[in-house]
């Protein structure tokens, strides 16, 4: 079947490759084994491998440790494990951010009590609230309620939110570095105004991540809710499991490699 004078892991990849485009394989579906690529070509294992490393490295296919290889769905990967702002999830998915600021507002919020403890807010319940909607090309991805003390909200008061970050502003106009994130991720049901600004059915599912930055010294600068479209963003976890006589804690030998976001792209 293969032929000669065309390295042979070539030529098993762009048979794998015309299988995909020819769709003979959907997204998310599981590829042949390494052992039946191997039987079906009848070469090594070695070859197998590199055939599939170049797949992987055009992102056609992503790979399991233990289950396999996979087709992807022309989505772009990025490391959550890293601390990022909207724009840079963004970057590598070829995709351009952009916001569009729905309100940005000083506001009581004294019966909110998870956001003044988050934000350490004793004795004060003033803060700066900014609603926005998060666009990719122009299309809807993700709604966010951002809300900072007083003191860093009147910093980024005036500057350009459609094209800026708050990561961006108070980190290149301030020196305020972000340098640390708590996040907490669950499901949720959009609402009338969420369903508004995402484009969405009342009621449909997204996927909710509250997350609270840290600068210098442990300080929060703010407390956000950010609501992603469910057709737009999944996220992957890779963890590694250690030995529990290994681990001091052995009931949590669990540990987190990479936690990353995938978007989707229309097809």
């Amino acid at each position: 079947m293969l032929k000669e004078g065309i390295p042979r892991h070539t030529q098993i990849s762009e048979w794998l490759r015309s299988r995909i485009d020819e769709s003979h394989y959907e997204a998310d579906e599981k590829l042949p084994s390494e052992n039946e690529l191997c039987d079906k070509f009848d070469v090594s294992r070695v070859t197998v491998r590199r055939a599939l490393q170049t797949l992987e490295n055009e992102d056609l296919i992503y790979r399991c440790q233990g289950l396999g290889s996979f087709v992807t769905d022309h989505r772009s990967h990025h490391s959550f494990s890293t601390l990022n702002d909207f724009s840079e999830e963004l970057a590598e998915s070829g995709m351009k951010a952009s916001s569009e600021v729905v309100s940005f507002t000083q506001k009581d919020i004294a019966g909110q009590h998870d956001i003044l403890s988050s934000l350490e807010m004793q004795n004060k319940s003033l803060a700066v609230e900014i609603e926005r909607i998060r666009l990719g090309d122009g299309q809807p991805i993700a709604f966010d309620s951002t809300w900072l003390p007083i003191f860093y909200g009147q910093l980024i008061e005036g500057y350009d939110l459609r094209h800026q970050t708050i990561f961006t502003i108070l980190e290149e106009e301030f020196e305020i570095p972000i340098e640390r994130g708590c996040y907490r991720i669950e499901a949720a049901l959009a609402n009338k105004k969420l369903a508004t600004h995402l484009q969405i059915n009342i009621h449909a599912p997204v996927l909710l991540i509250t997350r609270i930055s840290y600068t210098v010294g442990n300080k929060p600068v703010y407390y956000q809710q950010r609501y992603y479209r469910n057709d737009k963003m999944v996220f992957e976890m890779m963890a590694d499991r250690t030995s529990a006589s290994s681990s001091t804690q052995k009931e949590n030998n669990i540990t987190l490699k990479e936690f990353t976001p995938v978007f989707k792209e229309e097809k």
